[in-house]
């Protein structure tokens, strides 16, 4: 049986910079992963160029029943450490909206940089292993079976992920060790994830597939300003993801689909200057033409301002810039961009990553009940929380 300081379970982006640091202290590290490559979900990540971080961290656009847990880690290990790192590969990076960093080229330049850092503090990386059994010892450490032998370790980390992207490998694993150990697990439930409608809805907002509008998407707890997106099952874009990890099922939300606009003084003020133009050709100079025959029947679309009430322009203003809708549903783990939910917080130590009443055993990443906003924050989640783990097993 091998002995080895650390076994991390797990080669994503936590586990791997866990690893890093570990190694760093010359302790002696292994990452075991059933996947056949380490870093499946960084490769794929922002369409292929890896949203590694934002220049915005605040631990406010985290979503925890423990909002306070995050806020070690993150400031601890901060987005400036990670960018610096980026620097120091010299990999070429921009920003985008809202300080969303991105690779000039590629994500495998992130991954490469991660692998290359293991190399250089020999952390060694074994894959398509499947854990069998762990067992904790009476002297603190841990037996682990696996298909590919079994090892001994002082320190056990998992981190291996949440639910969101089966076919990136994601796994229940993580909470079973967690239930195994005895520690509570909040219920887990896609985030950063499309919204499916009902079949009403669905029928009318079809016909806008591939359409985006700046809007607001807002409920009784939370608003984003961003684009949405229409798609043949329902609505996605930045907006609308961002809104799905605060949203439950059941709940309405509202859509505000000219934000900046205040349609019924445009109309007014156009009855005068052009009232003979009709209404469509108005809303047509604000939203996409499909968008103005979707929401507004075709019969009034073609009736001229002149001949139009002041109530029809109050109903037309609701229509576009308080549409409420009631969505079906999410798409699911399949294309979710985060897993909510999961390891409770409130077991684990917030400074070393942990497990209060198990000695040895740390939970780092998104498989603990810490889920960020769309754009980097996830993935700075899973730097911070594995470097603060790696300073300590």
């Amino acid at each position: 049986m091998d002995k080895i300081d650390v076994i991390i379970i797990g080669a994503g982006a936590a586990g791997l910079m866990c690893a890093i640091e570990a190694a760093k202290r010359k302790r002696t590290v292994l990452i075991i992963d059933h996947a056949n490559k380490a870093g499946k979900k960084i490769l794929m990540s922002g369409g292929g160029r890896c949203n590694f971080t934002n220049y915005h961290i605040h631990t406010d656009r985290y979503v925890s029943h423990n909002p306070h847990f995050c806020k070690s880690a993150l400031s601890r290990y901060t987005q400036w450490d990670f960018i610096n790192l980026v620097k120091k590969h010299k990999i070429a990076f921009h920003e985008k909206t809202e300080g969303q960093l991105f690779c000039d080229h590629k994500s495998q330049d992130i991954l490469s940089m991660l692998l290359s850092e293991c190399e250089k503090v020999g952390v060694k990386i074994q894959l398509a292993t499947t854990i069998l059994q762990i067992e904790k010892l009476q002297d603190h450490d841990f037996r682990i079976k696996s298909s590919q032998g079994n090892f001994h370790c002082q320190s056990l980390v998992i981190a291996s992920g949440g639910l969101s992207i089966p076919t990136m490998g994601a796994s229940p694993f993580g909470y079973k060790v967690a239930e195994q150990f005895g520690l509570k697990i909040w219920p887990t439930r896609a985030g950063l994830v499309p919204l499916t409608l009902r079949e009403q809805d669905k029928d009318r907002i079809s016909a806008l597939s591939g359409v985006a509008v700046d809007s607001i998407v807002f409920n009784k707890r939370k608003r984003f300003r961003e684009n949405i997106l229409f798609t043949h099952r329902g609505l996605s874009g930045p907006a609308i993801l961002q809104m799905s990890s605060y949203w439950e099922i059941g709940e309405a939300l509202t859509v505000n689909l000219l934000p900046e606009t205040d349609i019924v003084e445009v109309l007014t003020s156009n009855q005068k200057s052009q009232p003979q133009k009709q209404l469509k050709s108005i809303l047509s100079e604000f939203l996409p033409k499909r968008v103005v025959e979707t929401f507004i029947e075709a019969e009034m679309g073609q009736k001229s301002l002149a001949t139009i009430s002041a109530r029809d322009l109050q109903n037309i203003a609701l229509r576009l810039q308080a549409w409420d809708l009631k969505p079906n549903g999410t798409e699911g783990y399949r294309t979710a961009e985060v897993t909510l939910g999961g390891v409770d917080c409130d077991a684990i130590s917030s400074k070393t990553m942990g497990v209060n009443t198990v000695a040895g055993l740390y939970f780092i990443g998104e498989v603990l009940d810490v889920s960020g906003w769309l754009g980097g924050y996830n993935f700075q989640w899973a730097w911070s929380s594995g470097w603060a783990a790696g300073q300590v097993v």
